[in-house]
């Protein structure tokens, strides 16, 4: 199969191309209009396909929910918000609760399933700050246990493949060290870390920050804190929030163009109430949250946010238009910075021949026109 468009982003920058494709890879690209093609996309914008690390769920299906066919589901739909490599993440709970949640995913994974790519689990707690727990369940807030994780492992049969914890409760940065050293992408977040704590667990190994600017300590001049230092660490990722409500467009700004285009990962932080009316209520984490107008979640007890709704197309509207990033920090954002984290950038990210068939077509509104999960038009 032969696209093309006036637009394909390529080596950061759109230019007119024609995309071939055979089953999931794209095997060739060609001058615009060299070729017969299947489709002709015109000028929309035809760019890699988006990586959502860390999504709790969708049309009321959680990770810890522990359902297949939810997850099917969930995979199937998401494709038509463009994204095409997903990362379910659990919540903290119990251990029975979490294992039946990371065996769910491993189950779907070998047993087979449509749409976006399941890259691996992200493990979200319990291993969290209690004051910084945001809507995570206290009761369930503990210390990093290495050989309680290695069973959440085992029975994820090596599917974790980022987990948040608050590494300042990590006695010796035991379970920092043994997840770094195994692969695992270790996030700071929901964390009471000082600027000086935060650096040290950079030293043990880990090397991104969950969902910057909340469930952490801000930002002062005097004491620059966990928010501080993932300005600082240039080299480390950091995740955000980009729906504009979790974090103000011009933070979003400030956090763009201090980390620079390469270690940013956009999120969603979408719960189950994704894809649900405005005013519906759920449980998540044992906690009601309510939709609001603005697509956001809150706890219903506290009226505080409990995560988003947001579509990354969206996500990628707002940094892009509201926030005034440049095009090529955004799109890195949700492309090849969490391909690259998750170390699939040798097949996932951008638009390569070799690489898997991931695009998505966007026209001038954002809005998605198709999505090829490895080659499937999904949308």
């Amino acid at each position: 199969m032969i696209i093309q468009s006036k637009r394909v982003w390529i080596a950061g920058q759109f230019m007119p191309a024609q995309i071939e494709m055979d089953q999931d890879k794209i095997v060739n690209i060609y001058e615009y209009g060299s070729k017969e093609v299947d489709v002709d996309y015109g000028n929309d914008r035809i760019v890699p396909g988006f990586i959502d690390i860390h999504t709790h769920g969708y049309d009321t299906f959680d990770t810890n929910d522990a359902q297949p066919e939810g997850l099917r589901h969930w995979m199937k739909c998401i494709t038509s918000e463009g994204v095409t490599g997903i990362c379910p993440t659990t919540i903290t709970q119990s251990h029975e609760v979490l294992s039946a949640a990371v065996k769910n995913v491993a189950r779907v994974v070998e047993e087979g399933y449509e749409g976006a790519e399941i890259l691996g689990i992200h493990f979200e707690g319990p291993y969290l700050d209690r004051v910084y727990k945001g809507a995570q369940p206290e009761p369930y807030c503990i210390a990093p246990d290495v050989e309680e994780f290695k069973q959440y492992q085992e029975d994820a049969h090596g599917l974790i493949k980022v987990i948040t914890m608050a590494c300042e409760h990590d006695k010796d940065f035991a379970l920092t060290e043994y997840c770094a050293k195994n692969g695992i992408l270790v996030s700071q977040g929901h964390s009471g870390a000082t600027y000086e704590q935060a650096r040290l667990a950079v030293a043990h190994g880990a090397m991104s920050m969950t969902h910057v600017f909340n469930g952490m300590t801000p930002f002062h001049h005097r004491n620059p804190g966990l928010v501080g230092a993932a300005m600082r660490f240039r080299d480390v990722y950091g995740e955000v929030i980009c729906d504009g409500n979790h974090s103000n467009v011009n933070s979003l700004n400030n956090y763009y163009m201090a980390k620079g285009r390469d270690y940013v990962i956009m999120i969603s932080d979408s719960l189950m109430a994704k894809g649900c009316p405005i005013g519906s209520k759920h449980i998540f984490g044992g906690n009601e949250i309510e939709v609001y107008p603005d697509g956001s979640a809150h706890l219903t007890s506290t009226k505080g946010l409990a995560g988003s709704t947001l579509q990354i197309n969206r996500g990628l509207q707002i940094v892009v238009e509201q926030a005034g990033v440049p095009f090529d920090y955004a799109l890195n954002s949700c492309t090849i910075n969490p391909a690259r984290a998750l170390h699939v950038d040798d097949r996932k990210g951008k638009i390569c021949t070799g690489y898997d068939a991931d695009l998505v077509v966007l026209n001038n509104d954002y809005d998605v026109v198709q999505t090829y999960a490895r080659g499937k038009a999904c949308k």
